[in-house]
């Protein structure tokens, strides 16, 4: 570790030298002979740098280190970059990153920047962004070989020879006909291994997986988590080879996704920036629209708490238990929801299992509300024996009165936060948004409604 800090200090040190004593070429040479990570590194150590740097290095390898690069520092480089520097570096890059780097900027900027492409790349560019944001046509890359079933292994080979060093992987070589449609997807060992002149039909077992491009990126997550591929192919509702989606590429997602959801889990609106680089103001617009609805939530809590304040008042030991039993309810709801959104998440469930999870999430809110209803009867029990004046000779209803609410209301908060995110799913929404915080505080409010029914059921003709 202490020889990894010293190689990055030694970088540092390097660089301020040669900055100091002004020479391109020697700058040049010395980032072009760097590892692409350590560059990264040093584009985050000095941010007033970074856009010299870029400019200073090949082109090729400049690509490598700006699409690994956070948005922000992206779009700083491309502020600060000359209008030629910015052209050579776009145009390089690969399609799906460009298209990916292009979709986080305003359309104001992203219209300047396409005309700095050549008809080509921004032929493609124009065509990726076409698809809808977070389908996988956003995601796929043109850049692949394709052969011909009638195609000898020999003219495999010699296809990519000509056409290998621009596609993103040649680990799978696609297999179309005349009119695009795609047949087959080979791995490059299966031809390694066969006889020059065999045809490539002979290769062929029709079994393959594509991705529809106007599926949702999760889809292609989904995937490559069931299928052992480096890459896979993007088709249209026809069958038209369109591009290629490739693992690294959908990590990003997965990445992106996980982030997204985190926030939402935890009530607020998913942050486009990391949170360091986001405006202070912009963050509280994040935050304040959720507080607002778990806000205005909170009062449907304290009209019905009003409805019950008779009651409150004649047994004012009731209010003592309320908090108990409202974090239980919610609590228990925040836990079935993170593992149903944590299921669907991985591919584990769908929206057709729902029969099957309301069963599993009844069963358990029973157990789960049994397990506390018994915890809360034996804890008012022992207070009892050592307290007497406390609950007075009414200890047994009243530790009936909390011992089945917690019952019901478990159950009630265990079937809520399970059932909550395929319902936003069925209609389309982010199941993520379901989650800790809007469970807590609708079943907060159902929670006082089960717990002074039973009060009213356990202390009718006593207490009440």
């Amino acid at each position: 570790m202490e020889m990894e800090l010293e190689k990055e200090i030694s970088l540092k040190e390097q660089f301020d030298a040669l900055i100091l004593r002004e020479d391109k070429l020697e700058i040049q040479d010395f980032l072009n002979n760097q590892n692409i990570s350590d560059v990264v590194d040093l584009v985050y150590e000095t941010p007033d740098y970074a856009a010299q740097i870029i400019a200073g290095m090949s082109v090729h390898r400049a690509v490598g280190v700006f699409k690994v690069l956070d948005t922000p520092t992206q779009k700083q480089i491309i502020h600060e970059l000359p209008p030629f520097k910015t052209a050579e570096l776009l145009n390089e890059l690969p399609a799906d990153d460009r298209t990916s780097f292009l979709e986080e900027l305003p359309s104001n900027v992203v219209r300047e920047l396409i005309k700095l492409l050549n008809p080509t790349e921004r032929k493609v560019t124009l065509s990726l962004l076409g698809y809808p944001e977070n389908s996988i046509g956003r995601l796929m890359t043109p850049d692949y070989v394709y052969v011909y079933p009638h195609n000898t292994i020999s003219e495999v080979f010699e296809t990519i020879r000509r056409y290998g060093k621009d596609s993103e992987t040649i680990n799978v070589i696609y297999v179309i006909n005349h009119k695009g449609e795609l047949l087959d997807d080979l791995r490059i060992r299966e031809f390694i291994l066969a006889a020059p002149d065999k045809k490539v039909e002979d290769l062929m077992d029709d079994r393959f997986i594509a991705l529809n491009a106007y599926d949702d990126q999760e889809t292609a997550n989904e995937a490559f988590k069931m299928n052992n591929r480096v890459a896979l192919p993007v088709i249209s509702n026809t069958n038209k080879l369109l591009g290629i989606v490739t693992i690294d590429d959908v990590l990003w997602v997965a990445n992106e996704e996980f982030s997204e959801d985190m926030q939402k889990m935890g009530g607020t609106e998913a942050l486009d920036e990391p949170y360091i680089e986001t405006p202070l103001l912009k963050l509280f617009q994040k935050r304040v629209v959720w507080l607002i609805v778990l806000f205005f939530g909170e009062l449907i809590t304290i009209t019905a708490m009003q409805s019950y304040q008779d009651e409150i008042a004649k047994v004012v030991i009731l209010a003592t238990f309320i908090p108990l039993i409202i974090s239980s309810g919610g609590n228990s709801g925040s836990q079935a929801s993170t593992l149903i959104i944590q299921a669907m998440a991985l591919g584990e469930i769908t929206l057709a299992d729902w029969w099957r999870i309301l069963r599993r999430e009844l069963i358990s809110g029973l157990l789960l509300g049994s397990s506390l209803c018994l915890i809360g009867i034996t804890i008012i029990t022992i207070w009892h024996y050592f307290s007497a004046t406390t609950f007075g000779p009414y200890h047994w209803q009243i530790s009936f009165t909390v011992g089945c609410s917690l019952i019901g209301i478990v159950s009630w908060g265990t079937l809520m936060g399970s059932m909550l995110p395929l319902a936003l799913k069925r209609f389309g929404a982010d199941p993520a948004a379901s989650s800790t915080p809007f469970v807590a505080t609708l079943v907060d409010v159902t929670g006082l409604l089960i717990y002074f029914s039973m009060a009213y059921l356990f202390l009718k003709g006593t207490l009440l």
